[in-house]
């Protein structure tokens, strides 16, 4: 794992000024290794928000098999919430437990699907965005809902999606209809990718649910009630 971006003990205050700097160290262009191992990242509360929990589920990447991808890995890991909820700061609360499962892993994944957003957040440091840097891989979010920018309609067929941008003009995801007639899904680049690529992967990965399969593998393991403790 990369060296430490920061602490985590922050004031609300100094962590949504960290979040401004940090977003200036993404890359939005394509540094993708060749990619044999993919993940997907789940991350969700316990015991009334007490404690935090991160799935990861590690799958060998196929072309010829897409997206039936074999589960290779599998880790949830769970740690005391370090931050209460405060909108615009959640990976503050989300993302020492995925550093945790991670830490876990035998295997590293080339590529992280995370559900939660990307770039598309108010200073541009969603969940996925933040983990890539800490973990300085390619990271794409994939949230059910929107949180911010504004967008047109999205043709109701699977496949199509619409840009989704922030004031001004900036480009900062993708509406997409990963399944037809059903909610979009919001794609937007973590770390590392374009969101030309970060769609690509996304379609790639689309089985028979609106989600792709490394999270929705991550989601469910993360709801399996016998699931090992760690």
């Amino acid at each position: 794992m990369s060296t430490p971006l920061h602490e985590w003990n922050l004031a609300p205050r100094d962590a949504m000024a960290l979040q401004t700097e940090l977003a200036k160290r993404l890359e939005l262009s394509d540094r993708l290794d060749p990619v044999r191992h993919l993940a997907g990242v789940d991350i969700g509360f316990e015991d009334g928000g007490a404690t935090t929990r991160a799935a990861v589920v590690v799958l060998k990447w196929d072309p010829d098999t897409a997206p039936d991808l074999s589960v290779i890995e599998q880790v949830v890991h769970r740690e005391p919430t370090r931050m209460p909820y405060i909108p615009g700061l959640l990976s503050f609360r989300e993302i020492p437990a995925a550093l945790g499962a991670f830490a876990k892993l035998t295997v590293q994944p080339e590529l992280v699907m995370v559900d939660g957003q990307g770039v598309a957040h108010p200073r541009r440091l969603g969940v996925a965005a933040h983990l890539g840097l800490w973990l300085d891989t390619p990271t794409i979010g994939i949230a059910k809902s929107r949180l911010t920018g504004r967008h047109a309609e999205v043709g109701e067929q699977r496949g199509d999606w619409v840009p989704l941008t922030a004031r001004g003009g900036e480009v900062i995801g993708a509406v997409l209809r990963s399944r037809t007639r059903v909610k979009p899904v919001f794609v937007s680049p973590g770390h590392r990718l374009s969101l030309d690529t970060s769609l690509q992967w996304v379609l790639r990965c689309l089985g028979a649910t609106k989600l792709p399969e490394p999270t929705r593998l991550a989601d469910r393991l993360a709801s399996r009630r016998d699931q090992r403790r760690g």
